[in-house]
């Protein structure tokens, strides 16, 4: 099976957008699965962490693994996961609420599936591995951009196909439908991988056997002292934004907007995700470098969060819509270039391996900012979270300098 590498990567951004369409329609309509099974606000907090804890354990796992036996099997695996457990999701929300199934209430089988379908979607550092196979270090923040505006179309168009689940009685809930169109959708995604991805990693590539789950690896990662200002500056970054999204429901209550406007509010920051990716920060990361894209970002993303800090639950919906691209073009800006960054200084038979620590990483901030976020909100106090945001945004900034040395580097090496 061969392909050129363009076609390749093309490839792998339709798998990616295909898989996280289908996790995009699930997403938003968890509260209302968890509620309906009389899940309490714990619960509903641990349902939406389940999946980025998986991520943060099994990401390094698959990344280790694909530097081993390639990227195209891990991926299948992946894939086959989510179809599986977002059919299993379909099939537990079609229970009765005091059913058991197999002696499982089926709360928990809620619980079960969306650490299944962690475990399946830690994958993605295994398809950044794969444009890492296929690009040259002149491209290589291009190629994470491309990953990036795939998260952005999914998340685009999967919040517009959950809103049509949403009712008026918001005791009722979705149904199996979500659960059952995204499990299809992963399908979908599947075919192509069997039948059109080819492998990237080269034969005399492949790297040494490794234990799959080396916790020293990461502790010789974090020796390099780049490495460790990159892994830091990836968990600032993701956890300031990952407040920032837990919390944008519950700040649009606060400002009296309808419950159906929340999914069309999720489309457009993924919609804005996607043109910025697509079509502005991949074109001028070539001129600017990935430092200077990524202080960019980070400013951005700062002042956005200001902007929103300082209306609070007073702002009006047209307000909102016109600072949201701020911060959304900041996170554009910062993540393909940070993981760049990581990728253009590591070994290239260890690119799997890294890149999986980078993506638990910020598996990790997803987990520890929604419930940082949430316990900073209130209604009267709506700005207090987003300025802890900006705050955490100068933190990464301050990341900037011990990182230029390997900025100079990667421009070097670029030149040559």
């Amino acid at each position: 099976m061969k392909s050129s590498p363009a076609i390749a990567r093309l490839l792998i951004f339709a798998i990616v957008c295909i898989d996280l369409l289908g996790f995009a329609i699930v997403l938003p309509l968890l509260p209302r699965y968890a509620e309906y099974f009389s899940a309490d606000g714990l619960q509903v907090g641990l349902l939406f962490a389940s999946f980025s804890l998986m991520q943060f354990l099994f990401a390094p796992l698959w990344g280790r693994l694909s530097d081993q036996i390639g990227r195209r099997p891990v991926l299948l695996v992946g894939l086959v996961g989510s179809v599986v457990f977002y059919g299993l999701f379909g099939y537990a929300s079609t229970l009765d609420r005091d059913a058991l199934l197999f002696g499982l209430s089926p709360l928990t089988w809620l619980f079960l599936t969306r650490l299944g379908q962690g475990v399946a979607g830690a994958t993605i550092s295994t398809a950044q591995a794969y444009i890492a196979d296929t690009t040259d270090k002149k491209s290589r923040s291009k190629g994470m951009a491309l990953v990036g505006a795939a998260f952005g179309i999914g998340f685009t168009f999967g919040p517009l196909i959950g809103a049509a689940f949403v009712t008026d009685d918001p005791l009722a809930p979705p149904g199996p439908m979500p659960g059952y169109l995204a499990a299809g959708i992963s399908f979908i995604a599947l075919l192509v991988a069997i039948f059109a991805l080819p492998e990237s990693l080269k034969r005399d590539q492949e790297s040494k056997r490794h234990r799959l789950m080396d916790w020293g690896s990461l502790r010789s990662a974090l020796g390099k002292p780049h490495v460790g200002w990159i892994l830091l500056a990836i968990f600032l970054t993701t956890l300031s934004f990952a407040q920032f999204e837990s919390t944008l429901s519950r700040l649009t209550d606060a400002m009296g907007i309808e419950e159906r406007s929340n999914f069309y509010v999720f489309a457009y920051i993924g919609l804005v995700l996607a043109i910025s990716q697509g079509g502005l920060v991949r074109p001028l990361l070539p001129r600017l470098g990935e430092l200077r894209m990524f202080v960019a970002g980070l400013l951005m993303m700062s002042l956005g969060f200001v902007l929103i800090a300082i209306a609070g639950a007073d702002a009006s919906e047209g307000y909102l819509w016109s600072v949201l691209p701020v911060c959304v073009v900041g996170f554009a800006a910062t993540t393909p270039s940070i993981q760049a960054l990581l990728s253009l200084s590591t070994d290239p038979n260890d690119q799997g391996g890294l890149l999986g620590w980078g993506q638990s990483f910020s598996s990790l901030a997803r987990i520890v900012g929604p419930v940082i976020g949430n316990v900073l909100f209130t209604p009267e106090n709506a700005g207090l979270t987003y300025f802890v945001s900006a705050g955490l945004m100068g933190l990464a900034l301050c990341l900037a300098w011990p990182l230029r040395h390997l900025n100079r580097l990667s421009q070097d090496e670029t030149a040559e």
